[in-house]
């Protein structure tokens, strides 16, 4: 029996960090599949927002608040137990959820580090002040993150791509809003 959802509304900083794979035992877990290869915030927040799946059966609608009792790393996922959750079928009736977190509730970053979704919307200029884009993804290529900029060049939507190294990269200021980097616009 599924009672530990409550109706909510999504907060105006919400991230979206990853989804609900499946029911995990018999007592109430559940698996869940995060966004992130450092999923800090999914341990450190005890209210996730809940949006239902797209597609497949649909046990709620709307936004959904999930008190979260624990999070913790098993093995080479997450499994996770909630208030109201008491058992397998209640944990199967989330399959497929979507798990917001406030923003504001994620851990704070160390220095030099930062968090892909404050990175995005940034304005990048190089060292000669000249504009290179927006932030509008981050890829993982494995050792490195790249910065994916969308820019327009004679009306039309172009991209650049340039590692977020520290060769690269001199500066980055969430209050202003950009990234400063060495990187000339023709390459």
């Amino acid at each position: 029996m599924l009672t530990g959802l409550e109706t909510a509304e999504l907060p105006a900083d919400a991230v979206e960090v990853g989804r609900i794979a499946d029911a995990w035992g018999i007592k109430g877990w559940f698996k869940v599949l995060p966004y992130s290869a450092q999923p800090e915030a999914l341990f450190s927040s005890k209210q996730w927002f809940l949006l239902p799946t797209e597609r497949g059966a649909q046990t709620f609608t709307g936004v959904a608040l999930l008190a979260v009792k624990e999070a913790k790393e098993h093995s080479d996922s997450i499994v996770a137990h909630a208030h109201g959750v008491h058992d397998r079928n209640a944990a199967e009736a989330l399959r497929g959820a979507r798990i917001f977190i406030s923003r504001s509730s994620f851990p704070s970053a160390d220095s030099d580090e930062y968090y892909w979704v404050d990175l995005i919307g940034l304005d990048v200029v190089n060292r000669q002040d000249e504009s290179l884009g927006v932030v509008r993804e981050l890829l993982s290529t494995g050792p490195q993150t790249v910065l994916v900029l969308a820019y327009e060049q004679d009306g039309k939507a172009c991209e650049r791509m340039i590692p977020f190294v520290s060769a690269y990269v001199d500066d980055v200021s969430l209050p202003e809003r950009r990234i400063r980097v060495d990187w000339q616009s023709d390459y």
